[in-house]
């Protein structure tokens, strides 16, 4: 049986219900991250999703040395302090090093592992060490088989809150494909899987010096991720995606997450 996985008052595996994780790609402002969350709060309330907001503080795989990064460690970690003190949702962001992972441990409900550095052994320890709840996004490089050492190390440092992330897979240059199965795969390992909508649509450095995307496929992928048991979905969302600061072709406009999370709530019911 998968695990349950509580974060705060949400219970992510097993029969609860599909837990949203969105925000923007990364923290562009104060502002803007209060102004997401609070937003994406009530549409997820409204559509009977439990919601943990996440933005990036940096986004350290940029494709091109000019490309924002974010506001950095210490200012990013307390913009999410206040949307999470503020707005009362749970806070996930990435981290990149084991310094950082101690760093966040006092403000981020989840540490999560970006896909990048989903094999990096130091990182993972010390983020499993702070006892937090870990997501770790599978790399696109990886087999749904190859995460199963991942948890293992996670397990070494006495951690047991995991969560798994789905974000497709390299095909070729440039472009990814999502594979179902391994959700289903994964979730034999024993712990919750989450499909992130947003980077599985993404193209890879498919414009020169920026990534690419399809956002019209984040629908149909993760209501396919729906259907065959993921228990959170994972989307981007910006109120203005062509303005955004990070990743605009793989986001959700804002003004169509209701409609997104319908058709989620539908077949979920059914599933």
């Amino acid at each position: 049986m998968t695990r349950l996985v509580k974060i705060g008052k949400i219970k992510i595996g097993r029969k609860n219900p599909i837990t949203l994780i969105a925000g923007p790609c990364v923290i562009e402002s104060e502002k803007s991250a209060l102004s997401h969350a609070s937003r994406i709060k009530k549409i997820a309330a409204k559509t009977g999703f439990p919601f943990i907001f996440k933005s990036s503080y940096d986004k350290a795989n940029r494709s091109s040395i000019r490309s924002y990064r974010g506001p950095g460690l210490a200012k990013g970690l307390a913009i999410l302090e206040k949307v999470k003190k503020h707005l009362g949702v749970p806070v996930l962001s990435d981290v990149h090093s084991p310094h950082e992972a101690e760093e966040a441990k006092p403000i981020l409900d989840v540490i999560q592992i970006p896909a990048f550095l989903s094999r990096q052994t130091d990182l993972i320890l010390a983020a499993a060490k702070t006892k937090r709840p870990v997501s770790v996004k599978k790399g696109q490089f990886l087999s749904p088989w190859d995460i199963k050492n991942v948890i293992k190390k996670i397990e070494h440092a006495g951690n047991r809150n995991i969560i798994i992330t789905e974000r497709g897979t390299s095909f070729g240059y440039n472009m990814l494909v999502s594979d179902f199965r391994s959700i289903v795969i994964m979730k034999e390992f024993g712990y919750p899987v989450c499909f992130d909508a947003s980077h599985s649509v993404q193209l890879p450095g498919g414009q020169g010096s920026k990534s690419g995307g399809m956002s019209e496929f984040i629908t149909p992928l993760a209501s396919c991720a729906c259907v065959v048991g993921a228990d959170a979905i994972f989307v981007e969302v910006h109120e203005d995606p062509k303005s955004a600061l990070s990743d605009g072709p793989n986001m959700l406009k804002l003004s169509d997450l209701e409609k997104f999370l319908n058709t989620i709530k539908r077949l979920e019911s059914v599933r």
